[in-house]
């Protein structure tokens, strides 16, 4: 029996990765209408590509459903150092799901929850019976490795991809990937605006649980541990595990997507007839990758 190969793309990640490639050049492509489309135009080089280079059987987009979630709830402060979207990507976030839809891919999504929880409990629910690959550029996915379940963290530059898988993490990150939470929890994640344990950086953190495993063992052997390192992590206990909480991907949002809903198998026509409404030149191009083999195999 042949293993399915689901990917499972990080939507919002990949739209404004696409955005901000091309809008600094001020190039945000408007159609006849006035509406920029640049965002859904580089969106798509990433999406074909990935899908080019990682042959899946089946594809799922999954996408945030605004800035309000249950960690907002927990943590007043949780992503408020980010801005407003700019102006011209607001009205892409619908058009890029319609794209998507004529692609026969399906979107999904949860109010109160990330895109994350929802590729979390996704890929948990597949991975027993294939194999499961998450695209994004957010290495908070990377608590999500495991047995059948692989993280694609997109690089610098088109088509440049770095795998983390079982059997690499622990030589790649010097860390199990369930102990990417707890060091999350230590050193905070200022792109997520939470501080963890104030004076505690990466190395720190990295040392730290290199020597005993979890937060939990750690504040099992306070007296084990240097002086500056106990008064930190006295001062900051309530922070040290909001943030650890903050930082754990959600495995068990009530959503679905039965997988026979996100077979890959996309028709050319309908397809250009959705992105003609876009307005773009040769959009036939952005199909290319899609028609050709990949020359390397995962």
């Amino acid at each position: 029996m042949t293993t399915n190969k689901v990917l499972l793309v990080d939507g919002m990640a990949l739209l404004f990765r696409g955005f901000f490639a091309t809008s600094f050049r001020g190039n945000f492509m408007y159609n006849s209408q006035g509406v920029p489309t640049n965002g859904i135009y580089q969106f798509l080089r990433y999406l074909t590509d990935a899908i080019h280079t990682f042959e899946p059987s089946h594809v799922v987009c999954c996408w945030d459903m605004g800035s309000k979630t249950f960690r907002t709830e927990m943590y007043d402060g949780y992503k408020a150092n980010r801005d407003e979207p700019p102006v011209e990507l607001i009205p892409q976030f619908d058009l890029v799901k319609q794209v998507v839809e004529s692609f026969d891919i399906p979107n999904i999504g949860l109010e109160n929850f990330e895109a994350d929880d929802c590729m979390g409990t996704l890929a948990n629910m597949y991975s027993p019976e294939n194999d499961v690959f998450i695209l994004s550029g957010d290495q908070d996915l990377l608590q999500l490795v495991k047995e059948n379940i692989r993280v694609i963290i997109m690089r610098k530059g088109q088509g440049n991809y770095e795998v983390f898988d079982k059997e690499n993490f622990y030589e790649k990150k010097a860390l199990t990937p369930e102990q990417i939470i707890d060091l999350k929890g230590l050193m905070g994640d200022s792109s997520d605006n939470y501080p963890g344990v104030k004076g505690i950086g990466e190395k720190t953190a990295l040392k730290l649980l290199q020597e005993f495993g979890t937060v939990d063992g750690l504040i099992d052997n306070m007296e084990k541990l240097p002086k500056g390192v106990q008064n930190k992590l006295q001062a900051d206990m309530d922070m040290l595990y909001l943030s650890r909480n903050l930082a754990e991907i959600k495995c068990d949002v009530p959503i679905a997507c039965d997988l026979e809903a996100s077979k890959w198998n996309f028709k050319e026509e309908k397809v250009i007839t959705e992105l003609d409404r876009l307005e773009w030149k040769h959009v036939d191009r952005l199909l290319d990758p899609l028609k050709n083999k990949p020359s390397i195999s995962f």
